[in-house]
């Protein structure tokens, strides 16, 4: 029997670590992702759930504690954001390399410089190449849920790799939606105690698995392993989200398809903003334009083969990327290019566009635009450059703060 409530994403994503039945939680805080460790304290000192969670000095540490307790055959979580995932990015090569399966939620913010609060996803991005792998949620119950599959598939044997869980910040981690809250034996069936095999600790035996350097082959075939454990893990997916569905009635897949089996252009994008083209994509259809979305919710490994199936025969592409690769452009038309036009076939158009950065908000009339854009680009087989989203009003009110900032003595930026 399940519970219905309603909930912000972090305690979304307290919950999903509290039904997962974890042992430890290492924590440090960082905005927007507190209130998931303060809510997994005070379920843990109220005796709510029984776990050992412990405030480290900061998230470097934490990930080092979660890898270690992991690899001592304990369910681990954590939590962090933004500034907290690149103070930790040493250790998340590191921990991946031990293959130390437990799960980290991220909660998205835009990096300095300038500071902001507000999300985007140059953050998890970051740490694409780092071995851990990734699932991005667009509501609070596909936090639960995807906590839930991805202790699943990174506890799997043929993977054993940590996992990413990330939620935009503030849009999704503040936001109260109505959740369902699976019942605990149900999880239990779904989620059974973490079964280490060969890993473990006991105080009265000790002993240690290790190489401290490693060079030339040695290491070449070490990294070639955590590759092939993480190709592992989108077939492990299936799996789990096929005994999801048979447990708790609800559907994943590695891509999300809205309406996608007769469009002719189709938006790519990820996070809580894909909800938003979802109502773009209606609005489009109700005024006759065949205009579907794709969504990845597994993004590491990269869905390859799903993504050249799904747009096998469409005519153009609208990859809308919420992050910045200075210099390249955006991640993901970056990525889902090389993965199409390396295989025989007619290609799509892809389109690239810029926007959510610093938690700007893309207006439904911008979908709109971006999709004429992309069925003009796809007749004419030719791409614009890469656009970044701007209102004519946002660029004039940057302007005027340029023209303040030079009377009173400023540089202008460009």
């Amino acid at each position: 029997m399940s519970n219905h409530l309603m909930l912000t994403g972090n305690v979304a994503a307290a919950w999903g670590a509290r039904l997962a039945g974890i042992d430890y939680v290492p924590a440090f805080p960082i905005t927007p992702q507190t209130e998931i460790i303060e809510t997994l304290a005070r379920w843990i000192e109220f005796g709510e759930m029984e776990a050992k969670f412990l405030t480290l000095d900061s998230e470097h540490s934490m990930i080092t504690a979660a890898g270690a307790a992991a690899a001592t055959g304990v369910r681990v979580f954590s939590a962090t954001s933004s500034q907290g995932l690149l103070y930790g990015m040493e250790m998340l090569y590191t921990v991946a390399g031990w293959r130390s399966p437990f799960v980290l939620v991220n909660v998205s913010r835009g990096l300095a410089s300038p500071i902001t609060l507000e999300p985007d996803h140059n953050d998890i991005f970051a740490a694409r190449d780092s071995g851990f792998l990734q699932l991005h949620c667009s509501t609070c119950q596909e936090i639960v849920d995807g906590i839930l599959l991805a202790y699943k598939m990174a506890e799997d044997r043929r993977v054993r790799l940590p996992v990413i869980v990330n939620l935009d910040g503030f849009y999704l981690s503040f936001t109260r939606e109505p959740v369902d809250i699976p019942d605990a034996d149900h999880v239990a069936q779904f989620l059974p105690s973490f079964d280490p095999f060969n890993q473990g600790f006991q105080a009265v035996a000790p002993f240690n698995e290790a190489v401290a350097v490693l060079g030339g082959s040695s290491y070449s075939y070490f990294r070639y392993q955590t590759h092939l454990a993480a190709m592992n893990a989108e077939a492990v997916m299936s799996e789990c989200a096929a005994l999801f569905a048979e447990t708790f009635g609800r559907q994943y897949s590695a891509i999300e398809s809205y309406r996608c089996d007769d469009a002719e252009v189709v938006f790519v994008m990820m996070g809580s903003f894909a909800t938003k083209a979802k109502a773009a994509v209606d609005s489009l259809r109700e005024a006759g334009q065949a205009v579907g979305l794709l969504r990845p919710f597994l993004f590491r490994p990269f869905p390859s083969k799903a993504f050249r199936e799904a747009l096998a025969g469409k005519h153009g592409v609208a990859v809308v990327d919420q992050n910045l690769a200075p210099g390249l452009g955006g991640v993901i038309h970056t990525e889902l290019a090389a993965h199409l036009y390396g295989h025989s076939g007619d290609k799509p158009v892809l389109v690239s566009f810029i926007g959510g950065l610093g938690g700007r908000d893309i207006e439904q009339e911008e979908f709109f635009e971006m999709a004429q854009i992309t069925q003009q680009a796809a007749d004419d087989g030719h791409p614009p450059p890469p656009r970044l989203l701007y209102t004519s009003s946002e660029l004039r009110e940057i302007k005027k703060m340029q023209t303040i900032a030079l009377h009173q003595g400023g540089e202008k930026c460009i």
